[in-house]
């Protein structure tokens, strides 16, 4: 069975764009430039195991919050370092969602926000979901505070 490979268009900056997603992530690497002469066409390359293709498409489409990456975070540690990097140029928006500098949604999330919010007691989730609309990056400690709460 063929793998799903996320396609991301670009004006001119895929190749830039791998460098930089392959500098953040840990077991990532540049599998391939395509270039017509001088110019990058397209890049393939890999994040955490995860094929992606960036091509050099023109100004035609950009990048909406209607796609992002999810990238699930074990504790505050990683979730800082993601969101450092990624948004590092960027732009910080709300409840671990951000837009990198090239336009592409990423969310940061820890893998303790499942837990929190899909627990039965109806008034720990809402103290938690009211908690996490207050927060752009998200602070696993605040989280927990919250749904600790009476």
């Amino acid at each position: 069975m063929k793998k799903i490979t996320p396609f991301l268009w670009f004006d001119d900056k895929a190749e830039e764009a791998m460098k930089f997603y392959t500098s953040i992530f840990k077991d990532s690497k540049k599998i391939d430039v395509w270039r017509k002469g001088t110019k990058v066409m397209a890049t393939v390359f890999q994040l955490n195991g995860q094929e992606f293709i960036a091509l050099n498409g023109g100004p035609h489409y950009k990048f909406t919050h209607a796609i992002s990456f999810f990238v699930r975070c074990k504790n505050q540690r990683e979730i800082d370092y993601y969101w450092e990097k990624l948004s590092n140029g960027g732009k910080k928006v709300q409840c671990g969602w951000l837009a990198d500098k090239y336009g592409l949604s990423w969310q940061i999330v820890p893998e303790a926000l499942e837990d929190l919010l899909w627990n039965k007691n109806a008034k720990k989730k809402d103290r938690v979901w009211s908690a996490l609309m207050q927060m752009t990056k998200i602070e696993i400690t605040v989280l927990k505070q919250a749904a600790k709460q009476k």
